[in-house]
């Protein structure tokens, strides 16, 4: 009986040795640590750095996924070279980037982030999706605009926040998100 006692206690401290270090306590934004977005547009291509600040994280590898979706307007080009203002918005995206901060990163249960994401729209698409006049004008020369920026932010595997950003007509400059 003294034996089976043992082991089972035995057991049972493997078993709590081998239970995850720490998770997260209590994961929130520190004041003002919301996650806020700088856009970047040149043309055809987006990007964003986001920034934020959390506390009350656990020992773990903390993952952001950072995604964006825009639409770009063309240019109507005829096999001619001669040019016109396109009429439609194209969806461009989503795309997503991960970014990875080694639980190392994480001191006392607080890390303030960098993350980013970026948005390239097609250097051309046919003449119909830019609305061209007919489909011998192909759509070139993008202009794109970044419509939503999203971050999912997990640790452990586990999803902590979905913060994000939406307008139709387009975000730019430094964009708050919203938790």
């Amino acid at each position: 009986m003294k034996r089976i006692t043992i082991i089972i206690s035995l057991l049972m401290a493997a078993a709590v040795g081998l239970a995850p270090l720490a998770s997260a306590d209590s994961p929130h934004f520190k004041k003002g640590g919301t996650p806020t977005c700088n856009i970047s547009t040149s043309s055809g291509s987006s990007s964003a750095t986001c920034t934020g600040s959390i506390t009350g994280l656990g020992n773990g590898d903390v993952v952001i996924n950072t995604t964006l979706q825009g639409s770009a307007t063309y240019t109507c080009t005829n096999q001619g070279g001669n040019a016109s203002p396109g009429q439609n918005k194209v969806n461009v995206g989503p795309t997503t980037t991960p970014t990875t901060i080694s639980a190392g990163d994480i001191k006392n249960g607080n890390l303030t982030y960098r993350a980013s994401g970026s948005l390239t729209a097609p250097t051309t698409v046919s003449g119909s999706a830019a609305g061209c006049p007919n489909t011998n004008w192909t759509g070139t020369n993008p202009q794109l605009t970044v419509t939503s920026i999203t971050e999912q932010i997990y640790q452990g595997g586990v999803l902590l926040f979905t913060c994000s950003a939406t307008n139709p007509n387009g975000l730019s400059g430094t964009v708050a998100l919203s938790c």
